[in-house]
């Protein structure tokens, strides 16, 4: 098959174009060019183009009919409704949507495809929301061939999977870990989520594109294996080879030092979230996640030391870690101390 990502050179959706070429696929690419990853393609194969701007985009389609089209960059409704239009003949169209947009906090403990989608905390989810909203429509109403996915929180080569990290410089806490620094982790760290490496996420898209019976449907796609926040600190701790000092903030709180992380927690990693896979493997029997987070955490950590110019770090996240673990920390000492005198 003929397959188009829009996007492509991601952390997931690199490894996806990978495996779709391994699966013998004839994979193009459509990115503006600045990634600061490789290309995955050739530059036969490598279109470019702002997704966003719609003249462009049919521009450097000109001449191309794909079979598959997986888009990785819409996020809010009107590009949705663009991209109806754009990719009205395609065989399929694959929309990466976000499993943030499951309700929040959840109703029951496992979440299914089912689970209502509501998230009154993230206005990135709830765009996620809209956005499949649009794409259904167009499927009930003109038999648009969307299959919608979404993933949770997924991460390759290069991005660490925290609750309180940078996203955009994901070193940080490595180095933050190295130089002793206390480590913020929201509430007690019990709640429990699910990590899953980049390449497993591949390897359950790829044999749903062309899938009649993924038309119209939803999929998750994520490992199996559940871990406290507690636990992933401490497998972090072990791929950078560190003990950690970890401070347990209130979500709160954190939450009051930068409002910002509303979304990000209250709307997606504060609360426990296990997900069941039975849908994806109706389709994809033989599915799932071989990459372990021990394992593919050092990986991750690996690549940022092979070179010394992927550590960059965030030095405005340090300064508001650095003022919570003060506040919390001599908040500690004081309620020890009052208990004490008590």
């Amino acid at each position: 098959m003929k397959i188009l990502f829009i996007g492509g050179t991601g952390i997931i959706s690199r490894d996806c174009v990978i495996a779709a070429s391994e699966a013998g696929h004839d994979v193009y690419t459509l990115t503006r060019g600045q990634s600061a990853l490789s290309s995955p393609v050739d530059s036969e194969h490598s279109l470019v183009a702002d997704a966003s701007n719609e003249q462009q985009v049919r521009r450097v389609l000109t001449g191309h009919h794909f079979d598959v089209v997986v888009q990785w960059t819409c996020y809010v409704p009107s590009q949705a409704a663009r991209d109806v239009g754009i990719f009205a003949d395609v065989g399929q169209y694959v929309f990466i949507s976000s499993a943030s947009a499951y309700e929040k906090p959840p109703s029951h403990w496992l979440i299914t495809e089912s689970t209502p989608l509501v998230n009154p905390y993230w206005q990135y989810s709830r765009d996620k929301i809209a956005s499949e909203q649009v794409f259904m429509t167009a499927f009930e109403t003109t038999g648009f061939p969307v299959t919608i996915i979404r993933p949770s929180l997924t991460y390759g080569a290069s991005q660490i999977p925290v609750a309180v990290g940078s996203w955009s410089k994901p070193y940080t806490i490595v180095e933050r870990m190295r130089r002793g620094a206390p480590i913020i982790v929201p509430g007690d760290g019990t709640s429990i989520w699910t990590i899953t490496h980049s390449t497993d996420f591949a390897r359950g898209l790829t044999p749903l594109f062309g899938r009649d019976e993924a038309i119209g449907e939803a999929f998750h796609i994520t490992s199996d294996e559940a871990l406290t926040w507690n636990q992933i600190y401490g497998a972090l701790a072990d791929a950078v080879g560190v003990a950690i000092d970890i401070r347990h903030v209130p979500t709160d709180g954190i939450v009051a030092a930068d409002r910002s992380l509303e979304g990000t927690l209250w709307g997606d990693k504060v609360n426990s979230t296990v997900f069941d896979n039975a849908k994806l493997r109706s389709l994809v029997p033989d599915f799932h996640a071989v990459v372990p987070f021990a394992e593919g955490i050092r990986r991750t950590v690996a690549w940022f030391d092979e070179d010394v110019r992927r550590r960059e770090v965030d030095d405005a996240a340090n300064v508001l870690w650095d003022r919570l673990a003060m506040i919390y920390g001599e908040a500690l000492i004081r309620a020890a101390g009052e208990g004490a005198g008590g």
